[in-house]
């Protein structure tokens, strides 16, 4: 297995090893609850991101924008405010919630056992699961993850996809005999598309989301094998205590699906519309 050093946001998203040190007990400086007076009376939401993430958060000539804002502006005109995005390190990224640096964090965070423990989520403003990029000229071969038997995986160490490596090694063995000849594990997701393109690699899993903003900065380079795993999606995270403030999301990204807009922003940003679940998805 090749090792390659790891990025801040991989760390977190890595497991819950990442996330409990750091988050076990996070000062909560509203108690009583922010309320969406207290929005209106401030006249912005601020909002917490990490700025790296395109096509969700990113810089361009300086100023953050991407699929996140557009969908936050849209929501927040509802209320009379603007919302005002923070950049803020992604491994500290809940701790500074409850710090009150922002009143909530949206940066395509995903759905994770230990991160509905100790923030509420709304409900799914876009798709988080893992899908396989392959090389274009490989697409009539590799038409599911299980002819990846015998194949090279690339991963971003502490990914989804180097979590759900194992079981999907067990997966690809069961249907075809052997799991994967090789899994190399790479600093970030940029250096594993190199690799992909360069024949390193035959196969690099990340989200659904991501990898379409992949495609569309490379017509004819790649192509997508999906689904792979379970699905998943991304919600906005607020306090545990902010209750009014989840209910008002809710409300705004249920209104956004019934009318068309969200997914007019899926198609700017991503290429394609999602599927969004209107539920928060369980874990055992």
């Amino acid at each position: 297995m090749t090792h390659f050093k790891a990025t801040r946001r991989g760390v977190l998203i890595g497991g819950a090893a990442s996330l409990a040190v750091p988050l076990l007990a996070p000062t909560r400086v509203f108690a009583a609850g922010k309320t969406l007076a207290d929005i209106k009376s401030a006249g912005v939401l601020q909002v917490g991101c990490e700025a790296t993430y395109p096509p969700f958060t990113f810089r361009d000539g300086g100023k953050i924008v991407g699929y996140d804002v557009d969908l936050a502006a849209v929501m927040c005109a509802s209320l009379g405010v603007e919302p005002e995005f923070i950049d803020t390190q992604w491994s500290g990224v809940i701790p500074a919630l409850y710090a009150g640096r922002f009143d909530v964090i949206m940066s395509s965070m995903s759905y994770r056992k230990e991160r509905l423990e100790k923030v509420a989520f709304s409900i799914p403003y876009a798709e988080a699961s893992q899908a396989l990029l392959i090389r274009a000229e490989d697409a009539g071969s590799i038409t599911s993850v299980s002819n990846m038997s015998g194949k090279v995986l690339g991963v971003k160490l502490g990914s989804p996809g180097e979590m759900m490596k194992p079981a999907l090694d067990e997966e690809i063995a069961a249907a075809a005999g052997a799991g994967f000849s090789e899994v190399k594990i790479y600093d970030d997701h940029p250096a594993a598309y190199l690799a992909l393109s360069q024949g390193t690699v035959d196969g690099v899993l990340n989200t659904l989301p991501t990898l379409g903003q992949v495609m569309k900065d490379r017509p004819g380079a790649y192509a997508l094998v999906r689904p792979v795993g379970q699905l998943n999606w991304a919600g906005i995270a607020a306090r545990k205590e902010d209750t009014e403030i989840v209910e008002w999301m809710d409300s705004e990204l249920t209104r956004l699906k019934e009318n068309g807009e969200i997914y007019a922003l899926q198609e700017k940003w991503f290429g394609f519309k999602m599927e969004l679940s209107d539920e928060i998805p369980s874990f055992a």
